[in-house]
Parts: structure tokens; sequence; C-alpha cells
């Protein structure tokens, strides 16, 4: 059975958040890294959600072993609509990633992509920037907020301020993916496009009309 999930993003955390240049040698360039929280359990956020310790934290030990620990744990400037990371999107790095009295802080490489080069002269040109999760879950309502369930790690960009971020959670909850059987994650609308292709002409049609009604009485 496939468990159905939205994609979630959270305001990005700035004010704890230091730039630190750090200097293997004299002649080798001062690297830049960026160390602060990252994800935050066991509070109600400014999105109305709320992630359980036992929750963050397993999910933050699977991103450590399989993302981190091999130098694999990317994120992007700013928020995309999509659980995957765009590599040519990629600004940083987590090299490390602690548990802290129900906060993770993490500490980041910024890259020399790109991408990695706007956040380093946004840094020297005086701008804040902070780490903002996006994670795929399920949520759990209640009377004043959400509890996060079967959270999913994708990545932490890094992003602006909080009110961009809000923007951006607006738009990226209305895609929902679903976790199929073999572990993998794809998103709705590929598993509607490839049930389309199955049904006759007029099946399709009726189809179409009925999740088109369905879609206008969810708004």
């Amino acid at each position: 059975m496939s468990l159905r999930l939205s994609l979630l993003s959270e305001d990005p955390i700035v004010e704890q958040f230091e730039a630190i240049w750090e200097e293997k040698n004299t002649s080798s360039p001062a690297g830049l890294y960026l160390k602060g929280p990252m994800m935050v359990a066991e509070k109600v956020n400014k999105n109305g959600r709320y992630y359980p310790i036992e929750e963050m934290r397993r999910e933050a030990q699977r991103y450590i072993t399989e993302m981190v620990n091999t130098g694999r744990a990317m994120g992007e400037l700013n928020h995309p609509s999509s659980a995957d990371v765009d590599l040519e999107r990629a600004c940083h790095l987590i090299v490390s990633l602690n548990e802290d009295n129900n906060i993770f802080y993490g500490k980041s490489k910024v890259l020399s992509t790109p991408c990695g080069q706007i956040v380093r002269c946004l840094i020297n040109d005086g701008a804040r920037v902070g780490m903002s999760t996006r994670a795929l879950g399920s949520l759990q309502e209640g009377g004043s907020y959400n509890t996060v369930k079967n959270m999913r790690l994708v990545a932490v960009d890094c992003v602006a301020d909080p009110s961009i971020g809000q923007f951006v959670n607006g738009i990226l909850e209305s895609k929902q993916y679903v976790l199929r059987d073999d572990g993998k994650f794809e998103e709705i609308y590929v598993r509607f496009e490839e049930s389309l292709k199955k049904l006759p002409n007029k099946e399709r049609d009726a189809f179409i009309r009925e999740q088109i009604v369905k879609f206008i009485n969810a708004l």
C-alpha cells in the first residue's frame, strides 16, 4: 500500500546563523561555512506545524547516514517546487548535523557553484541568509496545529527571510507525492498521467471530468 505525502517547507532560521571563514593554508583560498540551527522539534513553528522529537531524530539519523556522511547533503538556493535536489541549483553542502536539546545544528560549506557564489557575494555584502527544511510528510490535523508524521527530509535550502518562506510554503503544499512499496517517491500527477494512458478515449474523457469536479469541490 502506498503512502501519500505532501511536500513541506519551513520558515528559514536566520537569527542564530553565522558565517565562518576557514583557511587551510596561506596558499589556498579560505572556505566559507554556514553554521547554526537547521531543524527544531517539540515546538509549534510559524507554519502551525509540530515535529515530534522521535520523528525528527529518526529522520535526521537517516539523512546523516545516507546523505551527510556520503557527501550528498546538498541544498539549493531558494525552495524549488520539487522533491529532488537540482545539482545546477546547489549552493551548499552540509558537512555535519548534531542534536542539542531538540534542536539540530548543522554546518555547511558554501560551494563554488554559480548559486554558491551568489550566497558568498550576499554574505560579503552584509546580507543575512537562513536555512529552511524541505521535506515530505503527512500532516495529522489538531486543534491549533498539525503534527508532522512520516517525515522524509529532502534538503535544507538556503533562503532569504520568513516572509519568503511562508509564500513558498503555500505553493509547495499543493503538490502531493506517494511513497511506493519500493521506497521511492513519485508525484501524483505522474500516476494520474499513466492511468490516463490505460483508459479508452470515451472512458478517459469521463475520468478527466470526474477528476476536475473533485478538484473544484476540494478548493
